[in-house]
């Protein structure tokens, strides 16, 4: 998809689920066209950062190992720190090169996801990763009330030809989901409004049943943390909370990553949901993912849409909004 701003966008992105970062193992990863070395030290903190050795670049990821709090390079055994620096050079023990550092990416894990902070400076974080049951206070459930999302409940869709704010902007879009996602009412967006770093809106979903125009089944609040992704709960007969991130791999491709909690039954406190409501979600709500790339892996940005009425100051208000994200202009040859 070609865009006219940058793929190397400003803010918190997802990176994966906590359990698939082992204590004391090093993992490759390949986010903003730059290549990182992840690994979760013997004290179970989880650090990101630049993968290849400054002494003569081999990739921590690949056959590296965990020593104590740090990453040991399986070229010539150089350690790293999660500051970044050189802390041991193996035939040389008193003397690290302390003018050598990684870049480093600032990491945060919370309810079983992990974020990654990206600056295409490296600027430090200039706002807190908002948390996931933080958010809607005026649902009084917690992680306790849950059926862990992951694996079950989680899904990664990787490369997709899908830019950040292309995803952001179904905020600002009820519309399609008559037409996506198959809903057999058409939703109508009920607020939103910016919030700084974030964007908050609600949509409601039209009683069928009811002769008030005005009464709602269901009702969708979502907040926008940047255009790193969403996090939603539902209002109504179900009552699940979602997470659903967007992470540029490089020019043209991003990784998608999404993630349901569902409501325990009463009286069940297992981890994992019975076989019943595992089917149910997987058939109605771990498919709409799948939906939108139907639509976003062919669509082509439109920078002066022709929109309707009702959907031109939303539309483009998000889309002013979006530019904070933006610290760097986009590259010449941007992807297809």
């Amino acid at each position: 998809m070609k865009v006219p701003f940058t793929w190397k966008v400003t803010g918190w992105f997802m990176i994966g689920w906590s359990p698939e970062f082992e204590t004391g193992k090093t993992r490759a990863l390949h986010y903003f066209g730059e290549d990182m070395v992840a690994y979760r030290s013997e004290s179970g903190e989880l650090h990101v950062m630049e993968a290849h050795c400054k002494h003569l670049g081999a990739h921590l990821g690949h056959g590296g190992k965990v020593i104590e709090d740090r990453v040991e390079c399986p070229f010539h055994g150089w350690q790293w720190g999660p500051d970044g620096c050189n802390k041991f050079i193996p035939y040389q023990p008193d003397r690290p090169n302390k003018a050598l550092r990684l870049r480093v990416y600032p990491v945060v894990e919370q309810h079983g996801c992990v974020f990654i902070w990206h600056h295409p400076d490296s600027a430090e974080p200039q706002w807190e990763m908002p948390d996931i049951f933080g958010k809607f206070p005026q649902f009084t459930t917690g992680p306790q009330d849950y059926y862990r999302a992951y694996p079950e409940f989680s899904r990664r869709l990787e490369g997709e030809p899908v830019h950040p704010q292309i995803v952001a902007e179904n905020a600002a879009d009820s519309a399609h989901f008559q037409y996506v996602h198959h809903a057999t009412v058409t939703p109508r967006v009920l607020d939103w409004k910016m919030a700084e770093r974030e964007w908050h809106f609600v949509a409601g979903f039209p009683d069928a049943d009811s002769d008030d125009p005005d009464a709602m089944a269901l009702r969708f609040h979502s907040h926008l943390f940047g255009l790193g992704g969403a996090i939603s709960i539902f209002e109504g007969v179900q009552q699940h909370r979602l997470i659903f991130t967007c992470t540029p791999v490089e020019e043209g491709r991003s990784d998608l990553f999404y993630s349901i909690w569902w409501p325990r039954l009463p009286g069940d406190d297992s981890e994992t949901a019975p076989d019943e409501i595992r089917e149910r979600v997987e058939r109605q709500f771990l498919t709409t993912v799948e939906d939108d790339l139907g639509i976003w892996r062919y669509q082509r940005y439109i920078e002066h849409p022709a929109l309707a009425k009702a959907d031109a100051k939303p539309f483009m208000t998000l889309r002013k909004w979006a530019t904070q994200f933006y610290d760097v202009p986009a590259e010449e040859t941007v992807g297809t």
